[in-house]
């Protein structure tokens, strides 16, 4: 094994390395290399899991919202569409994947398309990321949890309510909805599976509300379908279900449609 205090160019370049990414002086993190046995990741590790980690990331997370902000438009605290879209890019976030709404959900984003300088430096620094580097492995962690951890799914999910709704309304617009029913229900977009072998839930539901005449979709009908679905999920039989249950009356009409489905008949929808 290499001896490291008698490498004085190793040394020199893992100090340099644990600069450039912390952001603090090259004196500063020879203390840290020191205190971790010159360990490049448990220098920078141990630097970002205190508070003087969390302090020096403001200024290069402001670097980089500075370089996507749009400076000719004069805002100098805000991300636009076209910065937005280069930003999710270099990052490797495509923009009909569900990882693009866990990025503005970290953010704090304000509408679609959207970084505000305080959402966008508080969101990176809460995760102690201060890089475009790390932000493209910190979006490979996102992707993974959406996938397998229910919690993170609906926190995002739930954030997408207020992300879509259009400026002003207090409820989402139909078919905003339907696109974003089809990407978080959809495991090629980075999300569950809505339909399962025996039972399209997903088509039968959007079937279902268009029927119904594509009415503006509230935030309790949002959330509780999220929640209907995992629970369709568990036992498709409908063991669960309780007609007096607190569900919006949609999701009641909704599962009386199904079963109208199962047997083979039609139901008069109003």
């Amino acid at each position: 094994m290499r001896n490291l205090s008698d490498d004085k160019a190793e040394q020199k370049r893992r100090i340099a390395q644990v600069a450039a990414i912390t952001g603090i002086t090259e004196s500063q993190a020879v203390r840290y290399l020191r205190s971790t046995s010159f360990d490049t990741e448990r220098a920078i590790d141990l630097f970002f899991s205190g508070d003087n980690g969390q302090t020096a990331l403001t200024a290069p997370l402001n670097s980089i919202f500075n370089s996507y902000r749009d400076a000719s438009a004069g805002e100098e605290n805000l991300i636009g569409i076209e910065g937005s879209i280069n930003f999710f890019k270099d990052i490797g976030v495509e923009l009909d994947e569900i990882t693009c709404i866990a990025v503005a959900e970290l953010c704090k984003c304000p509408s679609m398309g959207e970084f505000t300088r305080d959402g966008f430096v508080s969101g990176w620094r809460s995760v102690s990321v201060g890089t475009v580097a790390l932000m493209k492995e910190h979006v490979q962690n996102l992707r993974r949890s959406i996938k397998s951890d229910p919690a993170v799914f609906r926190r995002v999910y739930r954030f997408c309510f207020p992300l879509s709704r259009m400026q002003g309304q207090r409820n989402m617009q139909f078919e905003i909805a339907a696109d974003q029913w089809r990407m978080f229900f959809n495991p090629e977009s980075g999300g569950v599976a809505g339909n399962t072998a025996t039972t399209p839930w997903l088509d039968y539901w959007l079937e279902f509300l268009e029927r119904r005449g594509k009415k503006p979709v509230n935030k309790d009908l949002w959330e509780q379908f999220e929640v209907f679905v995992r629970k369709a999920h568990e036992d498709e039989s409908f063991g669960w279900w309780d007609a007096d249950g607190a569900w919006p009356g949609a999701i009641d009409d909704f599962v009386s449609f199904v079963q109208a489905k199962r047997n083979g008949t039609e139901m008069e929808i109003e």
